[in-house]
């Protein structure tokens, strides 16, 4: 049976969805193409119909999820506060793929390099958009440092072991951000 290319578009889809959760929650090594396969309701020899390989599925799956993370709009403080709090933390194969998969994008191949580096120009032109009050020199510092800080918080929070430690990790990476933005509007 022939598959529309609607079929063929949804299903492609369906695909980078599911690769996203399955890459963010459990990394890209642990994923196979046949259980993600299986895990987005498609026969495995459907796979090399949409990508050409695993590698080809990474680079788009960072594509098609870090377009789709549309954090950091106009309000800022509110996606900070989102951001860093426990249910983000807890839900790493729902989460910002940036803190689910920065620190295994190294091991990837140019294209999904790439695509993380497009994904975090764009992270930074949202936060700094939230900030018009800045000059374009301190709302750019700002929107690097702040992501960074918010990622970074994320990883930490996620990799530890001690429910209370993580929460302050998060609450005072916040506070943290909070003031800093108060200080750089302030002069």
């Amino acid at each position: 049976m022939k598959v529309s290319r609607e079929q063929m578009a949804e299903n492609r889809r369906r695909i980078l969805d599911v690769a996203g959760r399955l890459f963010r929650d459990k990394g890209f090594d642990a994923v196979s193409v046949a259980e993600l396969m299986n895990a987005a309701g498609l026969t495995h020899g459907g796979f090399y119909g949409h990508f050409s390989s695993k590698d080809d599925l990474i680079a788009h799956t960072l594509a098609h999820v870090l377009a789709a993370d549309e954090g950091g709009g106009g309000d800022l403080r509110a996606y900070v506060d989102s951001y860093l709090s426990p249910r983000h933390r807890d839900n790493a194969a729902g989460g910002c793929p940036t803190a689910g998969l920065a620190a295994a994008i190294r091991h990837q191949n140019p294209a999904a390099r790439s695509a993380m580096t497009e994904g975090l120009r764009s992270q930074i032109d949202r936060i700094g958009k939230a900030l018009p009050e800045l000059d374009a020199a301190d709302r750019r510092r700002v929107a690097i440092g702040s992501f960074a800080a918010m990622v970074g918080a994320v990883i930490l929070a996620r990799a530890i072991d001690d429910p209370a430690l993580s929460d302050e990790v998060l609450e005072q990476t916040r506070s943290w951000i909070d003031t800093g933005i108060s200080q750089v509007s302030a002069s």
